[in-house]
């Protein structure tokens, strides 16, 4: 089996029966405008910001103040017409684990025994921005982030035509004993695959996939607007230097990560993956060869010109996940945006 044969039979399988479905900002566009009328003139203010603003590159992970409307300060009804955003804006199973995601601050926030009164662990404390005016044909975007939750994404032409970084993690990673929900685990797949495929190589292949014994405490690419660590690519075992076996693994991986979002814009993502080239996807492993709570912590990295994934599980004792995706020639739209500059300039001549 040809590696493309592997990485087309990977995409059939994982959108059988919804495969031929097209990229579109349908349902996205219906719930935005459908939560912006639900606003008052105050909230709207809050709520929308000029398209092209540094604003819309400010994204992080943590637990602190935000631009946008906090779900904190939404009605029950402008919180429906919100959380249907998310719902169209990502995987069903992606809506379920940022759902869940959000409630984890009300465990976390018994694990770190915070009075009812500190809101900084609170499952209202996510904000919704939009960037632009939402329409079918214009250039606009939309932004919904809180502590472990980050996503991004721009919209033209009926299109959803970026959707990265998209960010989930999770603290704890899994529930300890003595809580509601104990041994509950959102990021389970991320950290079962991983190991999965690192548990296949050989000892040869080990030594080029494992660059360090130790893990770092966070995602190398962090909370930067652009992430050029492309030297990074040196370091790891590449595609070409893994069984068929073992190749399948890896694009399986990518296939879970990128199905985070609907199943049109994915797809159109992994053809992109693809055409920057399977050969030059390159894994790399830091850390602890085992997943166990308190022996260190684990990262890996997948990595090409197009791509990039990340996942750590390193902070709390190595009971805390940060994941990401990230597509490095259009993080932020920052591609169809010069475009659209292009396009404007020649309109006018």
């Amino acid at each position: 089996m040809s590696i493309r044969t592997i990485f087309i039979f990977c995409l059939y399988l994982s959108n059988l029966g919804v495969f031929g479905q097209k990229n579109s900002n349908k349902n996205a566009l219906m719930a935005t405008q459908t939560f912006l009328k639900t606003l008052d003139a105050e909230k709207l203010q809050k709520t929308v910001f000029p398209y092209d603003t540094a604003e819309r590159r400010n994204w992080f992970f943590v637990p602190i103040e935000r631009k946008g409307l906090p779900i904190l300060e939404m009605t029950e009804q402008q919180k429906t017409a919100a959380l249907n955003m998310v719902k169209a804006s990502v995987s069903q199973l992606t809506y379920e684990r940022t759902i869940a995601i959000m409630e984890m601050e009300v465990i976390l926030k018994q694990i770190e025994k915070l009075p009812a009164e500190n809101h900084r662990r609170h499952p209202g404390k996510f904000y919704f921005s939009i960037f632009g005016t939402p329409d079918a044909q214009k250039l606009w975007g939309w932004r919904i982030e809180g502590h472990h939750i980050s996503l991004n994404f721009s919209s033209e032409n009926n299109k959803i035509m970026a959707g990265t970084p998209l960010f989930l993690g999770s603290n704890p990673a899994i529930v300890p004993e003595g809580y509601p929900e104990a041994g509950k685990q959102i990021l389970k797949q991320e950290e079962t695959m991983g190991l999965a495929l690192l548990h296949s190589f050989s000892e040869s292949q080990l030594k080029k996939a494992i660059v360090s014994k130790r893990s770092p405490v966070e995602i190398t690419s962090k909370n930067l607007a652009h992430f050029s660590g492309l030297d990074s690519l040196k370091n790891g075992i590449k595609f070409s230097e893994m069984d068929k076996y073992q190749q399948l693994k890896l694009v399986q991986m990518i296939n879970f990560y990128v199905e985070r979002y609907p199943f049109g814009f994915a797809h159109e993502f992994m053809k992109k993956i693809e055409k920057a080239g399977l050969n030059n996807l390159v894994f790399t492993w830091m850390g602890a060869k085992e997943a166990k709570i308190g022996n260190g912590g684990h990262y890996y990295r997948i990595q090409n010109d197009v791509l990039l994934i990340e996942y750590d599980n390193t902070q709390s004792n190595a009971n805390h996940i940060h994941t990401v995706v990230r597509d490095l020639t259009n993080d932020f739209g920052e591609d169809i945006l010069q475009k659209h500059y292009q396009q404007e300039h020649k309109n006018k001549h």
